[in-house]
């Protein structure tokens, strides 16, 4: 699989055309989806037409976008005006929405061709896909963006895009063994995408290769007026930072977090040869008490709105649900006004807390997830604490694939970033991954007699 950068390229030398990789694309996908079920839906006709019209403009010398005839899959939540979405649930089978989400229209300008819908869990909630994961199918891809995460790690396509609420941008990748990033709250428009939490839904990028989160990420940032989060501020060039050097050797921070018990012996042996391969530039710090509640307040803020931003589905459609999302959903319509605007103040504080901390740190270095997938036989899609308080505050993060557990399943290292600084945090991660790569290929000092 070449880089979507790459593929852009050859388009524009007349090495390949849109039509050729989609349809390599196309036939990928018809060759190993009935197991992996990564898809669930795929438009051959409707892509191919895309692929033809991104090559006559090539041909014809016009403008060529910075995604010119790239491939590229969509979560099942993101609304396109010519094929469903149905946002993983029986209870909106046939949906077809009347217009594309503005990330969508977006890619569209940037000359991508959509080949179709990636599987989501129900309503990018609690219940797992039936995606596989494609380094072994006995295990989960993770959750709630699996299909995206899916067709990235098998091959179908070289970007996707995914969403996340509280990890299901960052965990997927880490267990499929590919790269994930969700920018800073606010930097991608969420018109047209499923709105369970309007205060946590973030878009995020999964990629085979660590500057295409960067290309697709820059594509899809634009201020939204229709959504609140969205800032009316100059974004980040994140394909800068990918390329950039950093002045100075990054520092780094490790939380030694209340919940890190719940780490697999894989992921802890991994994250501390990663931290020692760094040398001195981790500082540990222990955070018993500095982020005491905020995985309780993200809780609170997630149920609370989902329930209340489904209302409609819950009255309508609850005999579609199943009993666990129902139940998760009657729940949050149960929280008081009272514990919602306490668990959203103490958001407001942490994110205070973030605002100055990264003057003194590039990143925190934690892990992704608690270590390889769950296996799919358990019916889950894996604990997302590892992603909770970065997604409640917001903050930039990013996993890289560079570490495997003794049944050669993928595990990530996560780094995250303060607001808006997504470029630095990317500028630290490719110092972070040429790091590694040098320590790795360093030669074995030789035997002393």
């Amino acid at each position: 699989m070449t880089s979507a950068l790459q593929m852009v390229q050859m388009i524009r030398d007349g090495e390949t055309t849109s039509v050729a990789l989609v349809t390599a694309a196309l036939d990928r996908i018809a060759e190993t989806d009935a197991a992996l079920k990564a898809w669930v839906w795929v438009d051959r006709d409707g892509a191919l037409a895309q692929a033809a019209a991104m090559d006559q403009l090539r041909q014809s010398g016009r403008a060529m976008g910075a995604l010119h005839g790239v491939p590229i899959g969509l979560k099942d939540i993101i609304d396109t005006a010519d094929m469903p979405t149905e946002c993983g649930s029986v209870a909106l089978a046939g949906r077809k929405p009347e217009h594309d989400a503005i990330l969508v229209s977006r890619l569209r300008a940037a000359g991508a061709v959509i080949l179709g819908k990636t599987a989501t869990t129900p309503f990018a909630f609690m219940d797992p896909a039936a995606t596989r994961n494609p380094h072994n199918l006995e295990y989960s891809p993770g959750g709630s963006s699996a299909g995206s995460a899916a067709a990235v790690a098998a091959g179908h396509i070289p970007v996707a895009i995914g969403t996340q609420t509280n990890g299901s941008v960052i965990r997927p990748a880490s267990f499929c063994g590919v790269y994930g990033f969700k920018p800073s709250a606010g930097m991608v428009p969420r018109t047209g995408v499923l709105r369970t939490s309007e205060t946590l839904d973030q878009v995020g990028v999964f990629a085979r290769y660590y500057e295409d989160v960067a290309l697709v990420g820059d594509v899809i940032s634009e201020f939204d007026p229709a959504d609140p989060s969205s800032f009316c501020r100059p974004r980040p060039n994140l394909l800068k930072g990918v390329s950039s050097e950093p002045p100075i050797e990054p520092n780094f921070v490790w939380f030694e977090m209340p919940y890190f018990d719940k780490l697999s012996d894989d992921s802890r042996e991994g994250m501390m040869a990663v931290i020692d391969a760094l040398g001195g530039q981790v500082e540990k710090l222990d955070a018993e008490g500095s982020f005491s509640g905020l995985v309780e307040a993200q809780n609170i803020i997630q149920y609370y709105e989902i329930a209340r931003n489904l209302a409609e589905i819950r009255e309508q459609h609850n005999d579609k649900l199943s009993p666990q999302v129902a139940k998760l959903l009657a729940h949050g319509a149960t929280i008081s006004d009272e514990a919602y605007q306490e668990a959203v103040g103490l958001r407001h504080g942490a994110i205070s807390y973030f605002q100055s901390f990264f003057n003194d740190f590039d990143a925190i270095i934690t892990p992704a997830a608690p270590g390889e997938a769950p296996l799919f036989s358990d019916g889950v899609t894996g604990n997302p604490i590892f992603s909770t308080v970065w997604t409640l505050c917001g903050l930039p993060c990013l996993t890289v694939p560079v570490l495997m557990s003794k049944n050669e399943m993928p595990i990530g290292v996560q780094l995250v970033g303060g607001a808006e600084e997504d470029d630095r945090l990317l500028r630290t991660g490719s110092w972070l991954l040429a790091e590694l790569n040098k320590n790795q290929n360093e030669p074995e000092e030789p035997a002393q007699n």
